[in-house]
């Protein structure tokens, strides 16, 4: 995708955090085609967003392993919309190279996402502190821990990413594009380089950007970077909850 923030004001990582930093937040995801998207990001009203600059470039570069069970316990969880569901995976950052443990789990409609910093994957499963970190952070959401120490590399998605600070709610937006995912245990790949994901990090309340998708005809979808794609790449497994996506997106799959 092309992108265009030169009309944008832009903010720095760390005011960034300070100011929006939503660990704990609705969101509302958005799969369309990387037009679209680019349409979108060129109306946004420039009088009260933001984006993110880091050493001169908006459009930035992320790395994410996601880690499964050999039975793929946490895609399941997702597949068949279980409460206490959870996600774990290992984040890059192509700007400065640092790295984080991240775990997301569901607390009612909310998103929280709790995160360790530093490389905690050795060959593709966690160490003894990422792996307690885990274990911790599922305890106190109510999540069963038994599954932390089979946990490993599952599947590793590249992408860019431009994050927008919308200053009246404090909310943020990423629009991510170029997403390309390896199966880390088969090999396989699949890449989608005319889908962009747009999602909204809120409170609660839908903010600009929800309300111009929605002017546009676009409203929120059932996506996930992890389970969308393996579903993509794996027919065979359960996959209803994101048919519409694959029939839109992934019909035409790119994948080896």
């Amino acid at each position: 995708m092309t992108t265009t923030t030169s009309t944008l004001t832009t903010i720095g990582l760390d005011e960034l955090i300070a100011l929006g930093s939503l660990q704990t937040r609705v969101d509302r995801k958005y799969a369309l085609t990387s037009g679209d998207a680019a349409m979108a990001l060129a109306l946004v009203d420039a009088g009260c967003t933001r984006v993110l600059e880091i050493d001169g470039v908006t459009d930035l570069g992320y790395t994410s392993v996601y880690l499964d069970t050999d039975a793929l316990d946490t895609y399941l969880l997702a597949a068949r919309d279980r409460r206490r569901r959870f996600k774990v995976r290992s984040r890059t950052y192509e700007s400065n190279g640092a790295s984080f443990l991240e775990v997301k789990t569901r607390r009612g409609d909310r998103t929280v996402k709790d995160r360790l910093p530093g490389q905690h994957l050795q060959n593709g499963r966690l160490g003894d502190e990422g792996a307690a970190f885990v274990a911790r952070t599922l305890r106190l959401a109510g999540v069963r821990t038994d599954a932390v120490r089979t946990l490993s590399a599952s599947l590793r998605v590249d992408y860019r990413r431009v994050t927008l600070f919308h200053e009246p709610t404090a909310s943020r937006v990423t629009i991510d594009s170029g997403l390309t995912w390896w199966d880390m245990r088969t090999g396989a790949w699949l890449a989608r380089p005319d889908l962009s994901i747009i999602e909204t990090k809120t409170t609660g309340r839908a903010v600009g950007m929800d309300r111009l998708l929605w002017s546009m005809g676009h409203r929120p979808d059932r996506i996930s970077k992890y389970a969308t794609a393996l579903a993509a790449m794996h027919p065979h497994l359960p996959q209803n909850k994101w048919r519409p996506v694959l029939k839109q997106h992934f019909v035409d799959l790119s994948c080896a």
